[in-house]
C-alpha cells in the first residue's frame, strides 16, 4: 500500500488531470485534499472527480449556494479498507 503522502499526491494529480485545482493540507491524523467545484460540471468531469475522491479513506461535498468544495481524507497509519470499517465511515465500494 502506498504511503499516505503518495496516495494524496496521486489523488491531487488525478483531480488536476480532470481540470480541478486541488489543495492539500496536512493534519495530525490525515491529509486533506480538496478542490472547489464550480457550476456547471460535465458528467465526465463529475465522474472523474468522484473516482479521484473515492481513492481516499473518506470523502464528501460541502458548500452553499455560492461555493461547493469536494474533499477527501487520506489517513495516516491505516489502509483504506481499515478506515472504511470504522464506525461512521462510508461503506466499502462494491466492485463489478
Amino acid at each position: 500500500m502506498p504511503a499516505p503522502v503518495s496516495r494524496a499526491q496521486d489523488i491531487a494529480a488525478r483531480l488536476t488531470a480532470a481540470g480541478f485545482t486541488p489543495r492539500l493540507t496536512h493534519h495530525p491524523t490525515h491529509i486533506r485534499i480538496e478542490t472547489d467545484v464550480a457550476e456547471p460540471v460535465s458528467t465526465e468531469r463529475w465522474r472523474l472527480l468522484l473516482a479521484a475522491l473515492d481513492l481516499g479513506d473518506r470523502f464528501g461535498l460541502t458548500g452553499d449556494a455560492e461555493k461547493r468544495t469536494a474533499w477527501t481524507h487520506v489517513h495516516h497509519g491505516q489502509t483504506p479498507a481499515a478506515a472504511r470499517h470504522r464506525p461512521g465511515a462510508r461503506p466499502p465500494a462494491t466492485g463489478s
